[in-house]
């Protein structure tokens, strides 16, 4: 009896030691952590509590942590704490968002836009006019204001003596003129038309592109039609181990 009487006063006592015994009410924050401009968020920056709690940012710069109301809460990033903040002086527990002393890096837009050939070419126009444009100079008649006599072009006559200028002027524009015409070939003779035509592949697809690979005249000079029936017809060509007609490689000079 007395042994019984013992242990129910045990856990009166006990209860009432629990009842006694301060509780700590746990709360959860949130919030996002932005950089300075208050624009862009930022990730990694560790989240820590006075009571040894921590958490970090994810990419979008949001975090949670659970806290005590004694807690104060706190953020560091690359070694830079801030000011701790008391849990109970917070207002809005649930979007408590901070912006940090630093700046986050972002690239700038870079916009990509589908190749196009004609916009290429005329692209390449505009930026060397004046090569495009250039002539071989010679004598010319400036014509006369009123008052004035007839003569000669100054500039003109300077140039026509400028032989090595005139040369390099030439041959850059030659190779400009070229570069233009294996573009257009490229434009239409390419392989995911020569590949759908025909069903080569690989290595045979690549040999039978520079065998096969028409003029720049041809090209600018057949239609649809006929450009289609070429490349079936000289794909047949290849797979016989036939070579190509003259008439459509043979090219001209620029």
């Amino acid at each position: 009896m007395r042994k019984q009487f013992v242990q129910i006063s045990f856990f009166f006592f006990l209860f009432i030691l629990i009842r006694s015994a301060p509780v700590f009410a746990q709360y959860k924050i949130r919030g996002t952590v932005y950089d300075s401009t208050r624009t862009y968020p930022v990730e990694l920056v560790s989240v820590l509590t006075t009571s040894g709690k921590g958490t970090v940012t994810n990419s979008k710069g949001e975090y949670e942590i659970e806290v005590a109301e004694k807690d104060s809460i706190y953020f560091s990033y690359l070694n830079k704490p801030t000011i701790k903040f008391p849990v109970l002086k917070i207002a809005t527990p649930f979007s408590f968002d901070i912006a940090l002393q630093v700046n986050v890096p972002v690239l700038k837009e870079i916009k990509i836009r589908q190749r196009n050939y004609k916009q290429d070419s005329i692209q390449n126009r505009e930026d060397y006019a004046k090569v495009f444009n250039f002539r071989k100079p010679g004598l010319s008649v400036v014509t006369p204001q009123y008052g004035q006599a007839t003569g000669f072009d100054l500039d003109e006559i300077i140039n026509v003596f400028r032989f090595r200028r005139n040369k390099s002027i030439l041959s850059f524009q030659k190779r400009l003129l070229i570069q233009e015409q294996d573009k257009f070939i490229d434009h239409r003779f390419n392989k995911g038309l020569v590949r759908r035509l025909t069903s080569l592949s690989d290595n045979a697809l690549d040999s039978f592109m520079i065998t096969y690979r028409p003029s720049y005249r041809f090209t600018i000079m057949t239609g649809d039609y006929d450009f289609q029936k070429y490349i079936k017809d000289a794909a047949e060509r290849f797979k016989r181990g036939l070579p190509p007609e003259t008439m459509w490689i043979e090219e001209e000079e620029p």
